[in-house]
């Protein structure tokens, strides 16, 4: 399988050339992977092993430290941090050099990192209406003639809107399939943009790592469809959601389910990511199957530890673990 690896620090990327097997790693990302392999090999010695990231390496010293992306020969993805915890996400199109960004809650940020490599901006892509998923929109679509794509459903709500897409539309991004998912719950109008030929599905607030986002304008119920939408994709997917709140959301996590081995060691893991300022996006969908509470609420150790009875459905038991959420 091929793969792309990028090492990531603010606003930045490693493209690397494909290979037909293993890793393309630039010299400054391989020593970074091998002094966070030497770390969580000490780490590894006081918790349980965490899993290797489908269709990366199957060696736990590159895989579990750098952000190994299954990608298609020409889609690159930036991670672009924006106001105090929000991401944005850059989609360069090697091919073409079509460039589109997923929720710009600020201008600057994205044109720095556009300016920084000379790119000209096409896409202006949208999850749902909150300011801090679209603030940049109107700045980046005025200087770069940008067009915005969002949730027909929410077109009222997003400002600058061109292109309206609805549940289960198909859209071309530079010939890489996009498939439009409804994932209602934190707002009505909320989609997820899922690219299949990268492994890759952009979230906005309906899934964090560790987390769900919170319930606005939805229910329990809304939540978990949309959460059951997601868990319905490959194992291997990567997640890109819209925040940095993995390190907080640890400790509810381990609070709920604290024998949770695979959350353990993913804890360890996300805590020395975030001391060198790294980020912990991409996640993957196996990952947070195996350690968010919101995608095991049928957990018996975590409806112990919110006596949420056995004969509760699992609509029950988020609304009971989002409200523990809240509250924590």
């Amino acid at each position: 399988m091929q793969m792309l690896c990028k090492a990531s620090s603010a606003m930045a990327t490693f493209p690397c050339s494909r290979v037909r097997s293993g890793l393309s790693l630039w010299p400054e990302v391989r020593q970074l992977c091998f002094r966070k392999g030497i770390l969580y090999g000490f780490m590894r010695m006081f918790s349980s092993p965490l899993k290797t990231l489908r269709g990366a390496s199957r060696t736990l010293r590159v895989a579990q430290f750098c952000s190994v992306v299954n990608m298609s020969s020409s889609l690159q993805i930036e991670v672009v941090p924006c106001l105090k915890d929000n991401y944005a996400y850059l989609l360069h199109d090697v091919g073409t050099g079509t460039v589109g960004v997923v929720d710009p809650s600020e201008a600057v940020p994205v044109i720095d990192a556009l300016s920084r490599k000379n790119r000209n901006l096409t896409y202006i892509l949208n999850t749902h209406h909150h300011h801090d998923h679209t603030g940049g929109n109107v700045e980046l679509k005025t200087k770069y003639g940008a067009k915005v794509i969002g949730s027909g459903a929410d077109k009222a709500r997003i400002p600058g809107i061109d292109i309206y897409l609805n549940d289960g539309d198909k859209w071309m991004f530079a010939g890489h399939e996009v498939r439009v998912m409804d994932t209602p719950g934190h707002t009505q109008g909320h989609i997820s943009f899922y690219f299949p030929g990268s492994g890759a599905i952009f979230t906005g607030d309906t899934l964090f790592s560790l987390s769900c986002g919170k319930l606005f304008e939805g229910s329990p119920q809304q939540m978990l469809s949309s959460l059951k939408k997601i868990m319905s994709l490959p194992d291997d997917t990567y997640i890109y959601c819209g925040h940095e709140y993995t390190l907080s959301n640890t400790k509810f996590a381990l609070s709920i389910e604290p024998e949770n081995k695979e959350l353990q060691s993913y804890a360890a893991h996300v805590a020395y990511l975030r001391s060198k300022g790294l980020p912990t996006i991409p996640t993957t969908l196996k990952m947070e199957k195996d350690c968010n509470p919101f995608l095991r609420t049928s957990s018996p150790q975590i409806r112990h530890s919110l006596n949420i009875a056995a004969t509760a459905d699992d609509a029950e038991a988020l609304g009971v673990i989002r409200r523990a959420k809240d509250n924590f």
